[in-house]
């Protein structure tokens, strides 16, 4: 007999402690992969990941019985999504080559946004509220002060590749997020959703690694096969399930709120390991990002 979902009205101890531990590994995630680009290339490292990850993915599935090939419409959709995703995560590890993990971060954060004006597009009963704008303003004033500071140089040199990479980034997720949201993958599995996802990175992003001329060494040092492990385990697969098992059961838009915490881990990460410049206009986008988040994804009334 299957159990029914209960969907709750607001976030107990269990959601609040995964929503934790979720940006929290976020934030950390940017700052690891930066750490590991010295002996890993940027798109062969996100490839070996996703491959992983996939792996992990179906092994779960199969041990769940879910289903993942059944014909329900939403291939194309699927597939969509999947270049997208892997065109996004493509732009995060080259855009770290040239920016600090926190930078990065803060423009891919910008993703609610790219959401908030592209689905009325597409979704019709989707409409921005007065308040949703100011939200919006806040993000264009954070992703302006950002990249000045990018162009200019600053505290923290000349960044502004990879902080385009990490904006371009931030509107691939945003991308990926309305495809999902206004396709047949509305109606998908959590599990199924995923797959797409990380299935297509497998196939593109090995042939995209291989385009920018990138070394493939499989002989990794003990801290890079650890960094993998990490974020093929924890990151691609693990984190990402809790995420869609929340909001499954939980409200949307109040666990949405908890997103712009991932940045700020990222800039306190960031910091202390990679001793990365924390300057004023970082602190000044990173607070409008937070702000924009909130109103973005504050209920009417």
């Amino acid at each position: 007999m299957r159990t029914m979902t209960v969907r709750k009205d607001h976030l107990d101890a269990t959601a609040t402690s995964l929503l934790l531990a979720c940006c929290l590994f976020w934030g950390f995630q940017q700052v690891l992969v930066k750490a590991t680009l010295a002996e890993v290339p940027p798109v062969f490292q996100a490839a070996v990941r996703f491959a992983g990850a996939t792996l992990l993915l179906w092994l779960w599935c199969l041990w769940r019985r879910v289903p993942l090939f059944g014909r329900d419409g939403s291939l194309g959709a699927g597939l969509l999504a999947g270049v997208l995703f892997s065109a996004e995560f493509a732009c995060i590890y080259l855009g770290l080559q040239h920016t600090s993990a926190s930078r990065l971060t803060v423009f891919l954060y910008t993703s609610p946004f790219w959401v908030a004006a592209l689905l009325p597009l597409f979704v019709k009963t989707e409409r921005l509220r007065p308040v949703q704008w100011v939200g919006l303003a806040c993000a264009f004033a954070a992703v302006v002060f950002a990249l000045r500071e990018g162009f200019l140089g600053g505290g923290a040199g000349r960044t502004w590749p990879g902080d385009l990479l990490g904006l371009a980034a931030g509107a691939l997720w945003g991308l990926t997020t309305v495809t999902i949201r206004a396709t047949a993958l509305a109606r998908v599995s959590a599990e199924k959703m995923l797959y797409y996802q990380v299935a297509v990175s497998t196939i593109v992003l090995p042939f995209l690694s291989a385009g920018l001329g990138e070394h493939w060494d499989f002989e990794f040092s003990a801290f890079a096969t650890v960094s993998l492990l990490v974020q093929t385990v924890v990151g691609a697969f693990a984190s990402y399930l809790a995420w869609m098992w929340m909001l499954g059961r939980y409200p949307a838009t109040k666990i949405s709120v908890f997103v712009f915490l991932t940045p700020i881990f990222a800039l306190i990460f960031g910091a202390l390991w990679l001793k990365e410049p924390v300057t004023p206009t970082l602190l000044a986008a990173l607070a409008l990002v937070a702000a924009g988040i909130v109103l973005v994804n504050r209920r009417p009334g």
